[in-house]
């Protein structure tokens, strides 16, 4: 999740590496707001397309669309609250084709 405690898990390796094991085993990663520069920092995001809160936009490089929601596989990242419903749409999207 976002929000004001997210800067606390943007370097933490055990965030990294828990966000790595996720998606190298195909389950469901999703995050908002804020939280998607812990994927960035991470090194999830290369290749892939992702957005989040604009105040940070700059932390996702070339990775940044600026939607309110992507889904990538089994990667979900919302920009913030406003798009909570989208996001959970895809939350339920993917997870029913799992």
């Amino acid at each position: 999740m976002g929000g004001s405690g997210a800067p606390e898990y943007w370097d933490n390796e055990t965030a990294h590496a828990i966000a790595r094991e996720t998606l190298d085993s195909a389950k469901l990663l999703a995050a908002v707001c804020i939280a998607p520069v812990t994927l960035a920092n991470a090194g999830v995001l290369e290749g892939r397309k992702a957005t989040l809160w604009p105040s940070e936009k700059e932390r996702l490089r070339e990775s940044y669309t600026g939607k309110n929601v992507e889904v990538d596989e089994s990667l979900i990242i919302a920009d913030g609250p406003n798009s909570a419903k989208k996001f959970a749409q895809a939350i339920v999207e993917v997870l029913s084709k799992k």
